[in-house]
């Protein structure tokens, strides 16, 4: 019997609107942004040399499952920028720069009041953007923190997905089989998450490419109580 539900985030209760799945294309808004707020002077050559370094820690371009701090990325595409800066401060000069915009699916808070009200947990295992902090991925979607009964990041379990090391940490959470969680996410990654864990997996497929179990959350219960 289903106890607890896990959602994903990211194209599955919400998007950055405009970002595709992988940002890198978006990296020189970021690295122009501290350049400029730190008075840093360096050149376009220095911040490409940053640009590849951070593509070398995202996971959608070379595959990992071990989880970074932002501290620690931004300490390593930065050193070479020869300048003593606050690494704490960075990773959200960086984000600033890229002028993100949140949205929450229409359909997102109205499901999960209906779950909620029917008395499943909810769950949520997300993988946090390259260098994001987790503070600053909440900010974003305050709107929903109210609604989740237990949240997991890549940054707070130490793992990203297809690891299951999140969806374990959720069913010791409740003292339940990881069998009894069911996992709704929108990726690939997601579905080997579940299958890695041994927990049922729903997809949800936002952009109707006909590769998923359903469309939007409207028959979200319906569709699990099947």
């Amino acid at each position: 019997m289903i106890k607890v539900i896990v959602f994903d985030l990211g194209e599955t209760l919400m998007e950055y609107i405009g970002m595709p799945y992988s940002w890198e294309e978006y990296y020189n808004q970021g690295f122009e942004e501290i350049n400029r707020f730190y008075h840093c002077g360096v050149s376009a050559d220095c911040i490409g040399k940053s640009i590849e370094i951070l593509k070398s820690f995202n996971a959608r371009i070379c595959y990992r499952e071990v989880e970074y701090t932002p501290e620690y990325i931004f300490s390593k595409v930065l050193e070479h920028w020869s300048k003593a800066l606050p690494i704490h401060e960075c990773p959200y000069k960086f984000f600033q720069g890229l002028e993100l915009k949140a949205m929450i699916y229409p359909d997102t808070i109205p499901a999960l009041t209906s779950l909620r009200e029917k008395g499943y947990r909810i769950a949520v295992l997300t993988d946090l953007p390259t260098a994001m902090p987790d503070d600053l991925f909440k900010n974003d979607i305050k709107q929903l923190l109210p609604y989740f009964d237990f949240y997991v990041s890549s940054l707070s379990c130490g793992y990203r997905k297809p690891n299951c090391k999140g969806l374990e940490l959720i069913a010791e959470q409740y003292g339940v089989l990881i069998e009894e969680l069911i996992f709704i996410g929108d990726e690939e990654k997601d579905r080997k998450t579940a299958y890695n864990a041994g927990c049922q997996f729903v997809r949800i497929d936002r952009k109707q490419k006909g590769i998923g179990d359903i469309y939007d959350l409207t028959d979200i219960v319906k569709r699990i109580e099947k």
